[in-house]
């Protein structure tokens, strides 16, 4: 195994991209899938897939989707070098005790994650060996698994590594213990001491190396041989957690109840904030007094408040007025005509496909701000991906799973994304306030919600777990009602408008008095009406209490009024304003007379004042105190009535998709794979065949044609180069220090072909050595015209 250390091909770059060409059709369909960046944009050729693909970015972006145990693959392939595949089990460490073989088990798992590695190339196989990508090393970094590097010449070579580690004393063995399992690298004890002895010993046997005058290094040969050959202690399997075993009928009752109280509060949050509506914050969100005064209202603490104010925003039943002086305000749609169930799934849909992040009300922001509700700073992309990966899991298990072990299967499936433990608990939160989970355990409606079926609506399956509706309440002598049961939509919206509700349970109890009777008939209610809609919902007739309760309380109601008007119109005369009201041709003026010789008006004073001029009614325009104001420059207002400020942008998702302008970034078409498979076989073809003197890997007979001298003119452009193709060529150039045919425009735009050693390319140029001149030049990438490979090394 120690061997496979030193092997380095003399190219792996052009292997790597030599494998994705004898790949079927199939193989490129299943890793462009695999690693969507690939596609989008396209590349042109395969050998810009394979310089995308080995690329540091892209490389990135593939490991933080793969799993705990692909992730343990790549990496020990990558400390390991070229290294058979039937080895791989034994270095991860998937031994059962007393045996030298893995667990059936742990070989399945361990060979579907070699398979899924090596189909998104982030491995690729000659033949029984693997080999990691070009760039790992990269992304790993100086110690992958923990291991050291590989060490050059030591001193004491003349025994087994095995051998002298077997006759290492115990003082030093501690010291390689303590650095086996890694971080590889130690820190040199003071002089004079028994640990700086021990160091120096095996420094100078050859099994610790120096690093710099403060610390020394664990070798890898010497790091695999303390470890076994093994590059990790076990194989990180899939877990499997259990939780605990909730019963179905506990979990519906659970998922219902939840699921009736969010509603509820959505309902008392659009009535109290039609009432008063809060102020928006200069940061466009929801005030800290204001979320108190809310979580009062509906009888929560402050965090499930912010969730139902979120929630009711991206929901669309709530926004943004837009004014001079904003605040937030309900939206005139049709929730009250849907009943519990519709109106759950409207909430459930926008909760699943929410960018919002609740759970972070209250948290402070990198400047040390607070972060508030309906805040603009709550948003995240990957809130929407994170929601469905934990009702996944919750799906997955029968039983309640606990955080901790949410957060364990989340963690395992991306080790190098793993989600903040924070997120997931709060969104497992929100799934119980949704009635998503039951007692911790995926409920019926939650499982319609994760399959979201398109012909079966999720409300019908929170229908099949609600309690049956009642349709009436027991009146008492004493001011109160009692709902036995869930009451129906017309009877819950008559008990929200005219009681206050005292309990909930089972069955709910309400109060009657004069302020409830005073907020029905704010509601438009009269006295009567609200009587009649009592006696039919109560079994018994409606008490003598309560009935004089509503009729005293409408008698007093509305003594004094108060209204709304834009303008008025006075006269001396009576006579001068008759009928004016009554005119169709001023209807749009809506007049309303309040005395003989006074008129009210909506419409804005110049208005009124334009309109009866035209209608042959010789008007005066006065001001606040009476004086007849001068009105030659002055010019009519709009007929439509003053303007209202831009309204800002507000969500409304009622729905399970967002749509209109505020749909955020459009979503990229997914290109079509096999298509683009096809293409890049042909430009493969054509790339190769207008290129005789590039000779391909295994293709010995054909001898390269012999380079123009350098720094003469090329003569004809040998054509143009996919740009991508070019930088591939120089990356595997600077990685195996190769001799490449650069053209270069030069300043007056012809083509000079030379042969150059890359050293470096970054910041959009390129440093090479010039053998020919025996000089080190610097070019700017975008002057490269084409770049072609030699095939003698260096």
């Amino acid at each position: 195994m120690a061997s496979s250390l030193h092997e380095a091909p003399a190219s792996a770059t052009r292997q790597f991209a030599e494998d994705l060409r004898q790949r079927s059709d199939t193989a490129l369909v299943a890793l462009l899938r695999a690693r969507g960046d690939l596609a989008v944009p396209a590349p042109a050729t395969l050998r810009s897939l394979a310089a995308r693909a080995s690329s540091h970015t892209s490389l990135e972006r593939a490991l933080a989707q793969v799993d705990a145990l692909v992730l343990q693959v790549v990496e020990a392939v990558t400390a390991l070098g070229r290294f058979p595949r039937e080895d791989v089990p034994h270095a991860l460490g998937a031994a059962v005790p007393d045996s030298a073989l893995p667990s059936a088990a742990a070989r399945r798992q361990i060979d579907d994650a070699v398979e899924a590695a090596v189909t998104a190339a982030l491995l690729w196989d000659d033949g029984g060996a693997l080999h990691p990508s070009p760039g790992l090393d990269e992304v790993f970094g100086h110690y992958p698994a923990g291991l050291g590097p590989v060490r050059g010449e030591t001193t004491d070579t003349d025994r087994p590594l095995t051998d002298r580690l077997r006759a290492t004393p115990p003082e030093q063995r501690a010291v390689l213990e303590a650095l086996a399992w890694g971080p590889p690298v130690g820190r040199v004890p003071p002089s004079g001491t028994r640990q700086r002895e021990a160091v120096d010993e095996l420094v100078g046997h050859g099994l610790l190396a120096r690093a710099d005058a403060q610390h020394v290094l664990l070798t890898r040969e010497v790091g695999l041989a303390l470890r076994g050959g093994r590059t990790h202690r076990a194989p990180a399997l899939r877990p499997e957690p259990t939780g605990r075993a909730v019963p179905a009928e506990t979990v519906a009752a659970e998922s219902a109840s939840a699921a009736l109280e969010l509603v509820r509060r959505v309902s008392v949050l659009r009535s109290a904030w039609s009432d008063d509506p809060p102020r928006v914050l200069r940061s466009g969100g929801l005030g800290v007094r204001d979320l108190r005064r809310l979580a009062a209202r509906l009888e929560c603490d402050e965090e499930a408040a912010a969730f139902v104010a979120e929630l009711a925003a991206e929901a669309g039943l709530i926004r943004d007025d837009g004014e001079v002086d904003p605040s937030f305000v309900p939206l005139d749609v049709a929730w009250s005509e849907l009943d519990d169930a519709d109106r759950w799934a409207v909430l459930a849909r926008a909760w699943v496909s929410s960018h919002r992040t609740p759970w972070r009300v209250g948290t402070r922001d990198e400047g040390g701000a607070l972060r508030s509700a309906l805040s603009p700073d709550l948003e995240r992309g990957w809130a929407p991906r994170l929601r469905a990966a934990v009702l996944r899991v919750l799906g997955s298990s029968g039983n309640a799973l606990p955080p901790d072990d949410v957060v364990a299967v989340l963690t395992w499936e991306a080790p190098r994304n793993a989600p903040p433990s924070t997120a997931v608990r709060g969104l497992l939160a929100e799934a119980s306030w949704l009635g998503l989970t039951g007692a911790g355990a995926m409920s019926p409606p939650g499982r319609a919600l994760l399959a979201d079926v398109p012909d079966e609506p999720i409300a019908d399956a929170l229908r099949g777990v609600l309690p049956p509706e009642v349709g009436e309440i027991l009146l008492q002598g004493d001011l109160t009602g009692v709902v036995p049961g869930r009451p129906s939509r017309e009877l819950a919206s008559l008990v929200e408008i005219a009681a206050d509700t005292e309990s909930r349970g089972a069955a709910t109890t309400v109060r009657f008095s004069a302020a409830s009777v005073t907020r029905a008939l704010d509601r438009g209610r009269s006295a009567d009406d609200l009587l009649a809609a009592l006696a039919r919902h109560s079994p018994v007739p409606v008490p003598q209490p309560l009935e004089y309760l509503v009729r005293d309380t409408a008698r007093r109601h509305g003594a004094v009024r108060v209204g709304v008007a834009s303008s008025y119109l006075r006269a001396a005369d009576e006579v001068t304003l008759a009928g004016l009201e009554h005119d169709p041709a001023l209807a749009h003026l809506r007049l309303v007379r309040l005395a003989p010789t006074v008129l009210v008006s909506s419409a804005p004073p110049a208005l009124l004042h334009e309109t009866l001029r035209e209608r042959g009614v010789v008007s005066a325009l006065e001001g606040p105190d009476g004086r007849v104001l001068d009105v030659r420059h002055r010019r009519p207002e709009d007929p439509r009535g003053p303007r209202p400020p831009a309204a800002r942008p507000a969500r409304t998702i009622a729905h399970g998709a967002r749509g209109g302008t505020d749909a955020g970034p459009p979503v990229r078409s997914q290109p079509d794979l096999s298509a683009l498979v096809a293409g890049l076989r042909a430009a493969d073809d054509d790339a190769h065949a207008s290129e005789p003197d590039t000779a391909r890997p295994g293709d010995a007979a054909r001898p390269p044609a012999p380079p123009p001298p350098s720094g003469t003119d090329a003569g004809t452009d040998p054509g143009t180069q996919p740009h991508a193709d070019g930088l591939a060529l120089l990356r595997e150039a600077v990685r195996d220090g190769l001799l490449v045919r650069v053209d270069v425009v030069g300043a007056a735009g012809k083509l000079e072909r030379r042969t150059l050693r890359p050293l470096r390319l970054d910041g959009g140029r390129l440093r090479a050595v010039d053998p020919a001149r025996d000089a080190e030049i610097t070019v700017a990438v975008h002057r490269v015209a084409r770049v072609a490979a030699l095939d003698d090394g260096p």
